[in-house]
């Protein structure tokens, strides 16, 4: 059986491909770089991350893109000999204007080379490329329209234009003819999100609806023209968990279908796991899929029937097993980051970070939660339960320098353990926490007082994530491991914490991360970092 999600933690968007006997799933990465995440498959039960194509300046810059912007809904397909992908680099959040420029890069293999992107346009969000039958390329966005009372966080219908539709000339790295509105979407609104897939004449088109949150759906249609008009689904919706508060997956929409070589279907989509109890996601937006069937009447259905996805799929191979989990032990002892963390915006990585042979050394810039140059590297959440541990060398001179152990969603949701440096007490550990203060981003200080440490020795650092609790720990080498401060609420690390789940697009990270606001970009080393699952 396929378990969902597939692709656990911050993974939102999904556009899934087949090239021969290989699957591969496209994910969205907003503002942490490399962007995009693609990870690939045989089976359709286990995932591994293969790529992160969008990785040197001329392809992707992000400083000073606000929270949650940045790569939104690429989407990856497999035609004349090439992995085409196409994305939205978005440069802007609140108010009327979203900013979305669209591009499209190349490349004969998954892993690269990935070539430099290619100017689309700029009228909406969440493109695909559709290559038909007939070897013509079309280009679809849903359209913005900024004359309406839409804001970031609360998005107004009028916003969501309908799809728009417009022949693409690879040759010519160009649009040609006029952009055709092919969709305006069900009355649920908010449509955006489109994948067309050709079958017996048909054009079928899938659309995401209702909003990333709660509401969230896949919706269909179809129609015997590229352009329409289409015809809905007689249920309207593929799949959705807006009328299921119960189901384990919630927010189920946004996705894209594929066929196995032997012609079973499955459909790929979005989803989250909210903290029982209340409306928090601390693993953000994960990747699900589900089988579906044709029915009768040349329509898409879920194979298990009604419209809520389910957490355990039957694989097109039932010899298929999943893989455990493990934990993860890292040493940063090579030349290179390991595949699983990420930083924030730049790509200019050697400004916040260097691998030294023996740790990752980070060269302490700019406040945590800046937009521009951070030094944080971190690796996503993929558990409801775990515990994080790290080391680090670090001797600040002033209470401007500090370097630890980060539990982190944006500028506004975080719990940062630090070693600092106190006027009276030396070199000190704290805390910092901004649990969710928008707009404003305001420290607490959940210690009342910093704990000193003792000499200049390395510090261990921990956390313990249980649910929506979390305790940082402590220690020397050679000693136990103590806690620090109280109990913080982890819960509020979530796409629904602070300004709440349609404003908030990512997933919680954990990691290491420095800043030294004096300018003197002082450094940090870590020399190892463990992720352990607990729930797993």
């Amino acid at each position: 059986m396929i378990r969902n999600p597939i692709l656990p933690g911050f993974n939102p968007d999904p556009s899934i491909c087949r090239a021969g006997p290989d699957y591969y799933i496209a994910t969205s990465t907003f503002e942490w770089y490399p962007g995009v995440q693609i990870h690939h498959s045989t089976d359709l039960v286990n995932w591994r991350l293969v790529s992160r194509p969008l990785d040197r300046a001329s392809q992707l810059d992000m400083r000073g893109n606000p929270d949650s912007c940045g790569i939104w809904a690429p989407c990856l397909s497999w035609a004349d000999g090439l992995f085409w992908l196409v994305y939205t680099d978005v440069k802007r959040l609140d108010g009327n204007f979203k900013d979305a420029h669209n591009y499209i890069v190349a490349a004969p293999d998954i892993a690269g080379p990935w070539s430099d992107p290619v100017y689309v346009n700029s009228s909406g969000f969440d493109p695909s490329l559709f290559h038909d039958d007939d070897g013509r390329k079309w280009f679809l966005n849903m359209v913005w329209n900024h004359r309406t009372d839409s804001v970031g966080g609360n998005p107004k219908h009028p916003a969501f234009a309908g799809i728009l539709a417009q022949e693409y000339d690879a040759g010519a790295g160009k649009l040609i003819g006029e952009p055709v509105n092919i969709f305006a979407g069900s009355s649920h609104g908010l449509v955006e999100g489109a994948h067309l897939f050709r079958r017996d004449g048909w054009y079928y088109i899938t659309v995401a609806e209702g909003g990333t949150g709660y509401d969230h759906a896949v919706t269909m249609a179809r129609s015997r023209n590229l352009t329409g008009p289409y015809e809905l689904h007689p249920d309207t919706f593929l799949m959705t968990s807006k009328d299921a508060p119960d189901a384990v997956l919630q927010r189920a929409g946004h996705g894209q279908m594929v066929e196995t070589p032997g012609g079973a279907v499955y459909h790929t989509h979005l989803c989250s796991r909210p903290l029982p109890g209340i409306h928090r996601s601390p693993l953000g937006r994960e990747t699900a899929i589900q089988k579906c069937v044709w029915g009768d009447d040349g329509w898409l259905r879920l194979a298990q029937g009604g419209l809520v996805p389910d957490v355990e799929v039957p694989a097109p191979n039932p010899a298929s097993r999943k893989l455990p989990d493990e934990a993860i032990h890292r040493e940063f002892t090579g030349d290179k980051l390991p595949e699983e963390f990420q930083w924030l915006r730049t790509p200019h990585p050697e400004r916040i970070f260097t691998m030294t042979g023996s740790a990752l050394r980070l060269h302490a810039r700019e406040s945590i939660g800046s937009w521009f140059e951070q030094s944080l590297v971190a690796r996503r959440q993929e558990h409801l339960g775990f515990r994080a541990e790290t080391a680090v060398s670090f001797t600040p001179r002033n209470f401007q320098q500090a370097a630890g152990l980060v539990h982190y969603y944006n500028r506004h949701k975080f719990h940062y353990l630090a070693v600092t440096w106190h006027e009276e007490l030396g070199r000190v550990l704290t805390i910092l926490s901004c649990p969710g203060d928008w707009p404003h981003g305001k420290l607490q200080f959940p210690l009342d007082n910093p704990v000193a440490l003792p000499g200049a020795e390395p510090v261990e650092l921990a956390m313990n994530v249980d649910g929506a609790d979390l305790q940082f720990y402590w220690r020397t080498s050679g000693k136990e491991w103590q806690p620090v401060g109280p109990v913080l609420d982890a819960s509020v690390i979530s796409d629904e914490g602070g300004r709440g789940e349609h404003a908030s697009f990512t997933g919680a990270f954990v990691g290491m991360a420095a800043f030294d606001t004096s300018g003197s970009a002082i450094t940090a080393d870590f020399d190892r970092f463990s992720y352990i699952a607990v729930d797993a």
